[in-house]
């Protein structure tokens, strides 16, 4: 008998492995300083025990900020971050534009779409831009008609960021959004999806969430309303994603599993999501 449960528990220890090793995409990097950051980031993954199948990364936030009034300056940032790509094939560039430059933003983002580039990130608070500006309805749209997945943070640090965010998606139906940090302590907005999607030809279903952030819910007394907004948003539209250097994915990773969710919904946030929005 004995010999039998230890047969049985090693035929059961590749899957296990498996599971507790499953592919993970982190959505939401930022090397600050290009290759070295890149070498900080993995060196941090394998100090916890961790790897990622893929990973997006962006060139700006912290010390580099992507400002109006300055468009040559973004391209060739853009540029050295997607020739790093070209040496990593596990890094997914993330450019950046400002909505601000008009005429020349929007070309920058005809010129990273050519070149391969699958996702796009802007920043109201840190690039100083209005939501609601209509040059920004301008900029996601032809984002969108380019193939590009537009990121736009959403952590509840501007003024109505919820509510101008969910009408310039409403706006601009065939571009897909990623909203990072799915509202921040203001996620209760966003509960307002399951409700937008009985309204006919009202929603699109072109609005998804990193949860980057997630550590502040996971031991907290609203965890298991951030788990029923993870629900009502749907499990389909949420990717996981650390915000890295300012929170670790390991760290993101152990508030994450501390969530009441099903195998089959984590399997999908952690990688399965991300695969099926960027063509992975």
């Amino acid at each position: 008998m004995m010999r039998a449960l230890l047969l049985s528990l090693a035929l059961l220890a590749p899957f296990a492995s498996a599971i507790a090793n499953d592919d993970v995409i982190d959505t939401h990097v930022h090397l600050w300083n290009g290759e070295a950051s890149l070498a900080e980031y993995r060196a941090k993954l394998k100090a916890a025990g961790l790897s990622v199948e893929r990973f997006g990364a962006m060139w700006f936030g912290g010390p580099n900020q992507a400002r109006a009034g300055n468009p040559a300056d973004i391209s060739a940032r853009n540029d050295a971050l997607i020739a790093l790509g070209k040496k990593h094939p596990d890094m997914i560039p993330i450019a950046t534009v400002h909505p601000y430059d008009g005429d020349a933003a929007l070309a920058e983002v005809t010129r990273v779409a050519s070149r391969g580039v699958k996702l796009l990130k802007i920043h109201p608070h840190t690039q100083g831009f209005d939501a609601a500006d209509p040059r920004v309805l301008t900029l996601v749209k032809h984002a969108g008609a380019s193939g590009l997945v537009v990121l736009l943070d959403n952590a509840s640090i501007v003024p109505a960021d919820n509510e101008k965010l969910f009408n310039l998606a409403l706006a601009a139906p065939k571009t897909k959004f990623i909203f990072a940090h799915m509202g921040g302590m203001g996620f209760r907005f966003w509960n307002i999806l399951a409700l937008a999607r009985t309204a006919e030809g009202l929603f699109a279903e072109n609005i998804f969430f990193d949860i980057s952030g997630v550590t502040l819910f996971a031991d907290s007394p609203v965890k298991d309303e951030y788990v029923w907004t993870i629900r009502n948003v749907g499990v389909d539209q949420v990717l996981i994603a650390s915000d890295y250097p300012q929170m670790s994915l390991a760290k993101t990773l152990e508030a994450f599993d501390k969530l009441d969710l099903t195998e089959e919904e984590r399997a999908k946030i952690r990688s399965g999501n991300a695969k099926r929005l960027l063509g992975l």
